[in-house]
């Protein structure tokens, strides 16, 4: 016997909404279309953090290299990107956000009194100051960064174009290269002074960094396209052993040989992320990595990568010729690359075909 050690039979608990991303050329922001989103990103929250990095070099000339999933990862960790509040077309977010008070209390962590500097104006209150809005400024920060991109003549940290705007002026510092990533930690430890807080930040930026990019197909069928839009469109979402059936990503069961458990986490792992990719088209594949293989016409691992189209299923297995021992599937993109839920504690990604061992052939479905 041999265990599989990426995909898993679903449990039946619950399943999240499938978001469409968008990809095309044009959008000249990493193939990420206006409007769509980047897994998990409201589409009017995504909208401001581009518009921001398309502004900050009006008032930060001399910084490089601000990105859109740099906004999105603080965002993330500061306000979850609004989720559960309004955002109104011009930006505005309802209910407004804001933080606990700094009154040296104790509560949700802080020990040092922050006296008030606005009179309540953003944050809510004359007894002190709190965070507030989805990049959770203080008060006295915004004074120093806040600016208006909306044109109504008013920097609001509840707005979410202005709030960008200004997290991205306060992040590019004096004139950051935020493309080294020595001065993006320090730009993120300036938002907070911690290990912990930068660890989560980069993490989410390189989530959505890879949500971004578009590997260029052309010359393939509108099928197909529609199939490896569906996988591409995951990239960052987490693997969860056992995550992922035909209707999108899912929280997964517990637990993966090496002891990992997908019970808590809401994604997809490799044959659930290409059951959902083939559902696109009205295709519904088996659950598991080696009952895939027995779908549409099988290509021997004796022709070789070469041999591989793109949307075709590429297999993996302990003994490859034996397709009882199929451990791992993958999509196959094109130019040697594949869309991958590899193992536990990864995200979806393009990886090359020869990341994975034991190559045992592809199918091709279409």
């Amino acid at each position: 016997m041999f265990a599989a050690v990426c995909c898993a039979v679903p449990a039946g608990n619950a399943i999240s909404a499938y978001v469409a991303l968008k990809t095309g050329a044009g959008t000249g922001d990493g193939g990420i279309a206006e409007g769509g989103t980047a897994a998990d990103i409201p589409p009017r929250m995504l909208t401001a953090y581009k518009k921001a990095v398309q502004q900050v070099g009006n008032y930060v000339p001399k910084c490089q290299g601000m990105r859109w999933p740099i906004l999105a990862g603080i965002a993330k960790v500061e306000s979850n990107h609004a989720v559960g509040r309004n955002v109104a077309g011009n930006g505005d977010i309802r209910p407004k956000i804001y933080g606990v008070l700094l009154n040296g209390s104790g509560a949700g962590g802080n020990t040092t009194v922050f006296p008030d500097t606005d009179g309540g104006k953003w944050d809510g209150t004359s007894q002190g100051e709190r965070a507030v809005g989805p990049f959770q400024f203080l008060p006295s920060t915004w004074s120093t960064v806040g600016e208006d991109i909306g044109g109504d003549k008013t920097a609001d940290p509840h707005n979410a174009d202005d709030a960008a705007l200004g997290a991205a002026i306060y992040l590019c510092g004096n004139g950051r290269d935020l493309t080294q990533r020595d001065q993006l930690k320090a730009a993120i430890l300036q938002y907070n002074h911690s290990n912990t807080y930068l660890s989560n930040v980069l993490g989410w930026i390189d989530q959505y960094t890879a949500a971004a990019k578009d590997p260029g197909l052309k010359n393939v069928s509108r099928k197909i396209r529609t199939v490896l839009d569906a996988a591409l469109s995951q990239r960052g979402v987490p693997y969860s052993w056992g995550g992922g059936n035909t209707n999108g990503k899912s929280t997964g069961i517990c637990c993966s040989p090496n002891g990992s458990s997908g019970e808590h986490i809401n994604g997809f792992d490799c044959s659930g992320l290409t059951q959902y990719a083939y559902a696109k088209v009205g295709i519904r594949l088996p659950r598991v990595a080696s009952a895939q293989a027995g779908a549409g016409q099988r290509i021997p691992a004796r022709l070789g990568t070469s041999a591989l189209k793109p949307g075709d299923l590429v297999f993996f297995a302990y003994a490859p010729g034996r397709d009882s021992t199929i451990y791992h599937v993958g999509l196959y993109t094109g130019g040697g690359q594949m869309t991958n839920a590899a193992r536990p504690n990864t995200v979806v990604r393009l990886d090359a075909v020869d990341a994975m061992s034991g190559y045992a052939g592809g199918a091709r479905l279409l």
